[in-house]
């Protein structure tokens, strides 16, 4: 886990950091509920104390980490309300920021998507096979595609917070990796069903298959957090043409 020079690039030695084990985090290296022994993350990861516990504290801002006084500080740990909670704040930023993003859509806007669904595509078409090879790219490509999805919505807040509640759920998802495999076939067709809806402008069908599509790969960790969807249809925003 030791940070490469190369890693760093123009980034800050603590920023590096920072993504390092925001990452460690999310893909599972660095468990929920684990203790994060300084001494012994300093070794791994060959920094400081300092610089670590300054990283440990933003990640703890971030809300992947608990900080715990003069204990220190634990990952933070995994539950089926947290999922539920998750998944119903990133049904709500998600679906709000795709209809701001169709409000601006513009031909640069459908031609990054279309990019972006390009190279998803072609990875789901082999990662179910070799999910050990393809794995890492799949999720760098779907991250993509989503993103590409609100790239024209012009608030940087809920970019910002989608980013937050995005990592949070891709953490629940690698950890079910685990110990079942992801029905990615089931994902690729949502994926095409958002695309076209998206090419046609069709709003309404895009929120409604997104939102689905966001429920349902939650509900492959078995956690099922159904109600989410019920609030996300409650708190919907109303349609905005302007």
């Amino acid at each position: 886990m030791e940070l490469d020079s190369r890693d760093v690039g123009t980034l800050t030695l603590t920023e590096a950091l920072h993504e390092r084990i925001r990452q460690d985090i999310i893909l599972g290296a660095l468990q929920p509920a684990s203790k994060l022994k300084l001494e012994k993350l300093s070794k791994s990861y060959g920094t400081s104390i300092n610089t670590l516990r300054e990283s440990l504290s933003r990640l703890a801002a971030d809300g992947l980490v608990v900080a715990e006084g003069q204990k220190g500080f634990t990952v933070l740990p995994v539950s089926i309300e947290d999922l539920r909670e998750i998944t119903e704040m990133r049904q709500l930023l998600e679906c709000h920021a795709l209809r701001q993003s169709f409000a601006n859509a513009d031909l640069d806007w459908e031609a990054e998507l279309v990019g972006a669904y390009h190279k998803l595509s072609k990875v789901e078409a082999l990662v179910e096979a070799e999910p050990e090879v393809y794995g890492d790219a799949w999720e760098r490509y779907n991250q993509e595609f989503h993103e590409a999805l609100i790239a024209n919505c012009r608030s940087r807040w809920l970019k910002l917070f989608h980013k937050a509640m995005y990592d949070h759920s891709q953490r629940y998802r690698m950890l079910s990796l685990k110990t079942k495999p992801f029905p990615r076939s089931q994902s690729a067709n949502e994926h095409a069903q958002i695309l076209e809806a998206a090419l046609a402008r069709d709003v309404d069908r895009a929120e409604r298959v997104l939102a689905d599509h966001i429920l349902k790969g939650a509900e492959m960790a078995n956690l099922q957090p159904a109600p989410a969807a019920d609030a996300k249809r409650r708190a919907r925003p109303q349609k905005n043409n302007g």
